[in-house]
């Protein structure tokens, strides 16, 4: 759904945990603006971007590629302004790391990768199909939820 080039690490966390889909051009991987409008127009992606020289770009001005440009805000407003401009509603979270989707995991299957402390006080586990990283609502879920709840709202 998104492409969010080197700039915007950030917010392309928090697309993640409200849901969508969001590939990350990191620093020092594939951040040429010929590889990223590439990629973006192969995938169907819009690019999200503080970059004002992507309008520029051919695949910008005929309208075959789809862009956002973002001023540079904190975080919590650039997750707003594509909100806001795209009218979502949030979905379940995404692995805020590589992307992949999230899915419901026995205590059982993850105990081994648990602390002790959070396995006596939670139930609910979720793993990701991709990096296979375990993920729980501990006391960071306040911050993460309190910040999209005011952006959805």
């Amino acid at each position: 759904m998104f492409l969010c080039d080197a700039m915007l690490g950030g917010l392309a966390k928090w697309l993640r945990a409200a849901g969508y889909d969001t590939y990350y051009a990191r620093e020092g991987t594939d951040i040429d603006d010929r590889a990223l409008t590439e990629k973006a127009l192969r995938e169907g992606r819009v690019l999200l971007t503080g970059d004002r020289g992507f309008l520029e770009r051919a695949p910008v001005r005929d309208g075959r590629l789809k862009l956002l440009l973002l001023p540079h805000l904190p975080v919590e407003e650039q997750l707003r302004a594509v909100v806001e401009r795209f009218e979502f509603t949030p979905r379940p979270s995404r692995c805020m790391e590589c992307n992949g989707k999230l899915e419901t995991v026995p205590f059982e299957e993850i105990a081994d990768r648990v602390p002790l402390g959070v396995a006596r006080e939670r139930r609910e586990f979720w793993r990701c199909r991709n990096c296979w990283r375990v993920f729980w609502h501990g006391s960071h879920w306040a911050r993460i939820s309190g910040r999209l709840e005011r952006v959805f709202s």
